[in-house]
């Protein structure tokens, strides 16, 4: 029997095989982490999101053209993004934030209404925090990172902070009545008084967030959020709070 065995792992064809079968374990092990990168992604990331604010809201344009003795405006449904960014408390190692990038983005409409928009934080000193202006729209958006954090000036504290942009749709409805028999109407009442279908507003955003960082890595995930808030034509206003991120996958882009 060993002098059986012994021929059998002199012969040439055996060395071959046990190459073979352990080139096969090694690349069915590389094939396991890949695919498991691929679905959990990073599981010690220097920063986090914490949580993400959607505000939906309306606002009426007042027309220009109106005719005397009436209310005339356009209204626009706006979706303003708030990402809340902090360092990760398990990543023991020091790291510091680059910049957070925001692009790709896209909406998957169900219903056709109105027009399409992204907008920056109000490049203007005065006014509110968004203005839908051309001036202010975008593709997408950069964050630089900074002692702290300043909206309006695109930066985010290096140690975290928050990012936010708004995705408008803009002329989604024509708001006319007559002064002398309506009382003056609040920009909370537009989308309801217009006889807006919620269903009609639906849609789903969609977009990429990359968080870079001093050393050089890139951390880079896709978001994808339903908007407007519900109640949004009844109330003129709506909020909603998520801190359940178990979906987002980042990944490293870069090292």
């Amino acid at each position: 029997m060993k002098e059986k065995l012994k021929y059998l792992t002199s012969r040439k064809s055996f060395h071959v095989c046990m190459i073979i079968i352990i080139i096969a374990i090694i690349l069915f092990t590389v094939g396991i982490l890949v695919l498991r990168y691929q679905v959990e992604g990073e599981t010690n990331m220097p920063f986090d999101i914490t949580k993400v604010i959607l505000i939906s809201s309306s606002e009426g344009i007042d027309k220009s053209d109106n005719a005397e003795g009436t209310w005339a405006f356009d209204i626009n449904q706006n979706n303003d993004i708030y990402i809340y960014i902090e360092k990760n408390s398990n990543y023991k190692e020091e790291a510091v934030i680059q910049s957070v990038v925001i692009d790709q983005i896209k909406v998957e409409k169900q219903n056709e209404k109105g027009t399409t928009h992204f907008y920056r934080p109000n490049v203007e000193e005065t006014g509110g925090t968004f203005n839908n202006t051309e001036e202010n729209e975008i593709q997408s958006i950069e964050y630089e990172g900074s002692l702290e954090s300043d909206i309006k000036n695109l930066k985010i504290g290096n140690q975290g902070g928050i990012v936010v942009f708004r995705y408008a749709n803009n002329n989604v409805a024509e708001y006319v009545s007559d002064v002398s028999t309506s009382s003056e109407i609040t920009s909370n009442q537009l989308l309801k008084s217009a006889n807006v279908n919620e269903e009609d507003l639906k849609s789903k955003i969609t977009f990429d967030l990359t968080i870079k960082t001093e050393d050089g890595k890139e951390y880079k995930a896709t978001l994808s959020y339903d908007v407007p808030v519900e109640g949004v034509v009844e109330n003129g206003t709506s909020s909603k709070e998520i801190t359940d991120f178990n979906d987002v996958v980042f990944r490293r882009t870069k090292n």
